[in-house]
């Protein structure tokens, strides 16, 4: 394949709190580019507050492609982010212009790259065998079974992430190989363009972490708790074992809302959780090849990656400039 004969996109990566919407508005406003979202959550409707959703003002701005697709009470996988995104990206490359994607599920953007590794479908049988072992063991216990056979999938996994643990147990039992394995010998499908990838990387966690902080206190303030019970209220079928509501902040809310703990504790567990996710989208990048990293910290780090943008897809396409 010769890279230089594909078309361009650009992936914009980085953990949660990173200043990826923020930057890529910033390029929409100044660059022959189109916005594709790649973020599990954002692809719900009715659930804006708590997945710091881009403001219906931002979104008129700069349109993102990807959000608010489906209702809270379906499930979107990486395999219909890889289809429709196919499809944008072709459709944004005719019309002239340059995909870039930007988010933090970063399953997707390996997906998108990559190609699917074929899974093996749910046994059940196995299935209730792992959940039987669970309930005598525990799932810390199970976490720390799943690291002697898929050292990789566990790290990235907490030892209550038991949809994902289960899975990761599951495919190893029916396969004998490791779903990282697996996921390694994709379908050989690969992206048929050229790629940027910026990775946003914080060159002080600490930061970050105040920053997790001060954007979940402000959903607190500007009425999480209230979107999590109209959506109850709205979508009567939603548990917290729904796959919307294991997005971050969504499953404490609903355990707050049910008496479990109460608003200081949510406050916390919801920070908590948040920085977990940015721990585990950071573990994700480490492992993932070819990026460029930027300081997301680095006051002048829109304007680095505007110039290292407008070289790659070449100055003369720039809007607006001679």
């Amino acid at each position: 394949m010769n890279l230089t004969t594909l078309p361009p996109a650009i992936f914009v990566m980085g953990p949660t709190a990173s200043g990826k919407t923020d930057l890529a508005v910033s390029l929409y406003k100044k660059l022959p580019i189109e916005l594709i979202s790649v973020d599990s959550a954002l692809v719900y409707q009715d659930m804006d507050i708590g997945t710091a959703k881009p403001s219906a003002e931002v979104l008129a701005q700069a349109p993102h492609a990807l959000i608010d697709i489906i209702p809270p009470t379906e499930v979107y996988s990486a395999a219909h982010f890889r289809s429709d995104t196919l499809k944008l990206m072709a459709d944004i490359t005719a019309r002239g212009k340059i995909p870039l994607l930007v988010g933090g599920t970063m399953l997707y953007f390996k997906a998108l790259e990559e190609g699917l590794s074929q899974l093996p479908e749910a046994d059940p049988a196995i299935r209730q065998q792992i959940e039987q072992e669970a309930s005598e063991l525990g799932w810390p216990a199970m976490h720390a079974k799943l690291a002697l056979v898929d050292a990789e999938s566990a790290a990235r996994l907490q030892p209550n992430d038991v949809q994902r643990i289960e899975r990761a147990l599951e495919v190893y039992r029916i396969t004998g190989q490791s779903m990282t394995a697996l996921h390694q010998a994709n379908s050989g499908d690969a992206l048929p363009y050229r790629l940027l990838k910026i990775a946003l990387v914080p060159s002080d966690r600490k930061v970050l972490h105040a920053r997790i902080a001060i954007r979940f206190e402000q959903m607190l303030a500007d009425g999480f708790v209230n979107e999590v019970k109209a959506l109850v209220s709205q979508y009567p079928a939603l548990t917290s074992d729904s796959t919307s509501m294991r997005c971050v902040g969504y499953r404490q809310a609903l355990e707050y809302l049910a008496g479990e703990y109460d608003e200081a504790e949510l406050h916390d567990r919801g920070i908590f959780a948040t920085r977990q996710l940015a721990k585990r989208q950071l573990t994700w990048l480490r492992s993932m090849q070819g990026l460029q990293q930027v300081d997301c910290l680095d006051p002048h780090m829109q304007e680095n990656v505007f110039n290292t943008v407008a070289a790659f897809i070449k100055e003369p396409m720039i809007k607006g400039l001679s």
